[in-house]
């Protein structure tokens, strides 16, 4: 009896030509599911929290019902949302209750203000554990508090752009998301992020994904054009450019909300409201490392640098010696 074991080489091979066939076309009218799960992207510190509460709380004025979750260990997604406050997240409720033999609640984790619902996953203590870890336990937990039941037209996801670890891929990697927004700057570090995540959809999208990307916000635009430049390049709309301004500084600091109609910027977050729920999942070609920086001027990104070759002498340094050579020279006759 003999068992007709498949060639390992051949199903290999199989699998990368999979990967490699086009996926369904990308769907160009608006989504029809009821609640829109969006993933928003950038580098830490781009302004994603501050995009995000905003956007939340217009949505929610203009009737929609909206989860907001943070997913970055600083926890500081909904501090604007909440005057600064910082809620319990969801990790270290979860520790407290298990200690004390008790279940987590809703109420244990999740909050409300101006119509928004929102909650932070958490992380753990610096050196202390694996952030993506405490992201995939934290959605465990959600699972059995009845995410998939509850009742939102939109929930929006905060994550860091520049962590690269699994945890931090969940929507794109598992489908969590429909649509992925990326939130960035002028700025190469902002926009090396924003391509990054590029790559990760067309990536999963290679491997049979549905995740694409809705598009751009530009954050404290200054007008130098690149993160313009890059939206095109990639071909994503850009969904709302929120200027360098002063006034959004200071009340970005002080805990404001100006995503409000009683706010002079309500407008533009109204837009950008309006366009994050219209925007169909775009699949996005990445650039290469060249072609991000062939975005900005030469003299910033050093172009016309050479590798130069390090040698053996070089690193020795202060401990090169020549070593005596054990050819044999034999003398002239």
């Amino acid at each position: 009896m003999s068992l007709d074991v498949p060639n390992l080489k051949d199903f290999d091979q199989r699998l990368r030509d999979e990967a490699a066939e086009p996926t369904l076309e990308v769907p160009t009218e608006e989504p029809t599911s009821k609640t829109q799960i969006i993933a928003i992207y950038g580098k830490g510190g781009i302004g994603k929290s501050f995009t995000l509460a905003n956007l939340s709380h217009m949505m929610a004025e203009q009737g929609k019902r909206v989860l907001l979750i943070g997913c970055d260990p600083k926890s500081d997604t909904t501090s604007l949302l909440f005057g600064g406050k910082a809620c319990p997240t969801i990790i270290e409720t979860s520790t407290k209750k298990k200690l004390a033999g008790e279940e987590v609640a809703i109420g244990d984790v999740c909050f409300k203000r101006g119509g928004v619902f929102a909650m932070e996953l958490g992380g753990p203590e610096v050196g202390r554990g694996c952030g993506g870890r405490g992201i995939i336990h934290g959605f465990e937990l959600l699972e059995k508090l009845g995410f998939h039941d509850w009742d939102f037209d939109y929930v929006l996801l905060d994550f860091l752009g520049d962590v690269v670890c699994g945890g931090f891929g969940l929507p794109i990697a598992r489908d969590m998301a429909q649509k992925v927004i990326l939130v960035a700057s002028n700025d190469l570090q902002s926009l090396y992020v924003a391509n990054n995540v590029c790559s990760a959809v067309e990536y999963f999208r290679k491997l049979g994904g549905n995740v694409g990307v809705a598009g751009l916000v530009i954050n404290k635009d200054d007008g130098s054009g690149e993160a313009q430049a890059f939206a095109e390049a990639v071909d994503i709309p850009i969904l709302a450019s929120i200027p360098q301004n002063d006034d959004l500084r200071k009340k970005s600091a002080n805990y404001q909300i100006v995503g409000t109609a009683e706010s002079e910027w309500g407008a533009l977050f109204a837009s950008l409201g309006e366009n994050v729920a219209v925007a169909p999942p775009m699949r996005p070609t990445a650039l290469t490392q060249d072609g991000l920086l062939e975005l900005f001027d030469g003299s910033d990104t050093g172009a016309g640098v050479t590798l130069e070759p390090a040698t053996d002498m070089d690193m020795r340094g202060k401990n090169a010696t020549p070593k005596e050579s054990l050819e044999v020279i034999y003398d002239d006759v």
